[in-house]
This record gives structure tokens, C-alpha cells and sequence, in this order.
């Protein structure tokens, strides 16, 4: 029997601002291979409509959760990521996603791999593709997972339970440094950078270096072949001085485009993935955005001149909303350490059963 007859056990979650299949590691093949291949003809790619599959059509809905029991004593579950390509028959681990974690938990309880509270259940993640932890906090009334609850984030109609996602050893995740090049300040294709890694692998520039506002619409930058094209050639020696190799084929690093507020927040971001623009920000990304702001010296860090004193929470500006983090740095030591990093996103479940392959 081969999986396009049996099926294979599957659940979809909305977490955050993206969407996921997630499984249980002992429900897909063991062989790397042969776990992608599958994937990749559950998800429909390649095909930009992924019409023959799960996927939705975007990257933002090409995404993997592979879950299971934790072999370390201070965690609960590992959880691996895995982006699927579209058009392109790829998967990738070179980066974690911080929209997908807000469902790992959840998946974990209703899964039975981690025992529910009665009132509210933590479950300590280990992310595979770094080797670091996050603590994902979300009720649990009667032991039973809550997705229903008043809290909105932007870019997803409607309102559900907060998951509060705490991140308690990200610094450095597919670099293995906060700052991979060794200085909070590079010059890449001419253009000054600060290349910082939080969980999220993230080159950053000011919009004003590309000759763009950073207020454009998702559409227009889509739309601009010639940007994309400069962002690619970017990013990929960014990649070099961040010593992440030939990243062709990788998701990471992420270019973010910075400028002034403009709509009550504390930064205005345009962000791509890797090369197309994103309709909002990742997670993660944002979290290594506002952690290499607060950096002295760093690209952006005069934006800092105007944020509250003495807050840790920042308001993060995208195309479609806002998204709040909560970042700590002590830029005193050498290098910087960061003390604290979180975020409070949602999920939901879409739907629990068997997915079958073509």
C-alpha cells in the first residue's frame, strides 16, 4: 500500500498569520527524501495554483510542522519547520517560523503529546532548525484546547485565543550568532546594513538605500521585476558575509526595508521573502528586526530616538497591520546578549484527518 491509497494523518492550523499542515514525525516517512517528496505532492507543488494539493498558492500557506516527543528532560516537543516551495519543488530547514510555532502547542496537547491544564497549558518547544527553545502559553478551560477568544492581529480577519510565544535562547539560529558578521554595521552592494540574527536570519537597510519610501503597497513592490531581482543579488552576498554560503535555493537570509512610522508604530517595515515582498512581517523576522535596532550603531537605530523609555514592547508597522513584540538587549557586553523575545500571535484548527497525495 503506498500513501496516495492509505492517506497519511494530517491537520491544518492557521498559526498566526500563516497556514500549516502539521504532523507527527512517526506518521511520515523516516528518510528526508522520501518525507519531502511526500510533502511536496501533498502540498500540489510544483504548480503556482498548487491546484492538485493542500497549498494555497502563496508561501505564506506552503508550510510544514513535523512534531514529536522531546528527548531533552527540559522539553516538551521538537518541532521542525519546513518551507515548501510553490512553483518550485523545494523544502527547506534552513530557518524556523514563528507564525507556524503559535500552532505546535496546541497540535501537541490535542495530539495527546503533552497533558492539558485545566485552565491554561504551557508546552516548551524545542525548534528543531535552530536548536532553540520557545515556551508557547494558551488556554486550556477544562483541559481542552481554546481557540475562540478577543484577541485580533492584523492580517487576519476576526478575532481568537492568544498564544503568547516566549523565546528563551534565539540568539542565533541558522547563523549561530546574533551578529553573523562579527559587526553590528556591514556595507553590502553599496548599501549599509546591519545583519542580525534573532531566530530569524535578517539583513536589514533603509528603504530611503533602495530609492523607495518604505510605504509602498505589497502590489507595487511585487510588481517592480528590477527590485526583486536587486534584492535577490542583495541578499545573496549578504549571505556571504554572513556566512551562510550559496543561499539560491534558501528562504534565508530576509531583506527588510526600514523607515520612519507612519501609522502610530514605532517602525516601518517592508520585508521579503526571500525575494517577494511579504504582505506583512514573520515572527521571528520582527523580532530580529527590532532586537538589531536596539543595537547603537545598527542600521535604524536612530529610530529608536523617539520609542518610550524604558518599554521593551515595540509596535512593528507592515502593509497589512501592526504586529507587537516584546524584545530585551544588553547592548553593554560584548557581544550583545539578548535577555528577553516575544510576541503574542493566534491559531486556529482548520481541519484534523487523512490528506491524501497525488
Amino acid at each position: 500500500m503506498t500513501y496516495a491509497e492509505t492517506g497519511v494523518r494530517c491537520t491544518m492550523l492557521r498559526g498566526g498569520t500563516s497556514r500549516g499542515l502539521f504532523f507527527e514525525a512517526r506518521d511520515l516517512p523516516a528518510d528526508p527524501a522520501e518525507r519531502d517528496d511526500l510533502l511536496l505532492r501533498l502540498m500540489g507543488t510544483p504548480d503556482p495554483r498548487q491546484i492538485d494539493g493542500l497549498g494555497g498558492a502563496t508561501t505564506l500557506t506552503s508550510k510544514v510542522a513535523v512534531v514529536s516527543p522531546s528527548q531533552r528532560p527540559d522539553v516538551d516537543v521538537d518541532y521542525l519547520f519546513l518551507q515548501l516551495g510553490v512553483d518550485e519543488a523545494t523544502v527547506s530547514d534552513r530557518q524556523n517560523c514563528g507564525n507556524v510555532l503559535a500552532g505546535v502547542g496546541p497540535f501537541a496537547v490535542e495530539r495527546g503529546l503533552v497533558p492539558a491544564a485545566e485552565a491554561e497549558t504551557s508546552v516548551r518547544i524545542r525548534m528543531v532548525n535552530s536548536d532553540s527553545v520557545a515556551v508557547a502559553t494558551f488556554p486550556t478551560p477544562g483541559g481542552r484546547v481554546e481557540y475562540r477568544g478577543d484577541v485580533a492581529i492584523a492580517g487576519v480577519p476576526g478575532t481568537a485565543a492568544p498564544v503568547v510565544l516566549a523565546f528563551t535562547d534565539t540568539e542565533g539560529s541558522a547563523t549561530g550568532a546574533l551578529l553573523p558578521t562579527g559587526r553590528v554595521r556591514d556595507t553590502v552592494a553599496g548599501i549599509e546594513v546591519t545583519c542580525v540574527d534573532n531566530g530569524m536570519p535578517v539583513v536589514l537597510a533603509t528603504a530611503e538605500a533602495f530609492g523607495l519610501t518604505g510605504y509602498e503597497p505589497h502590489e507595487e513592490l511585487a510588481a517592480d521585476a528590477a527590485l526583486l531581482a536587486r534584492v535577490d543579488a542583495f541578499r545573496r552576498e549578504a549571505a556571504g558575509l554572513m556566512g551562510m554560503g550559496d543561499v539560491s535555493s534558501s528562504s534565508v537570509p530576509k531583506t527588510v526595508l526600514l523607515a520612519a512610522p507612519r501609522d502610530g508604530g514605532q517602525v516601518s517595515t517592508r520585508s521579503f521573502i526571500p525575494v517577494q515582498p511579504h504582505s506583512s512581517i514573520g515572527v521571528l523576522g520582527a523580532v530580529s528586526v527590532v532586537t538589531g535596532m536596539l543595537l547603537p550603531g545598527a542600521v535604524g537605530h536612530e529610530l529608536t530616538a523617539d520609542w518610550p523609555a524604558g518599554t521593551s514592547q515595540v509596535d512593528v508597522e507592515h502593509p497589512t497591520g501592526h504586529l507587537l513584540v516584546d524584545v530585551v538587549v544588553d547592548a553593554a557586553v560584548t557581544p550583545p546578549r539578548v535577555v528577553r523575545s516575544g510576541v503574542v500571535r493566534t491559531a486556529r484548527k482548520l481541519f484534523d484527518g487523512t490528506a491524501f497525495p497525488r
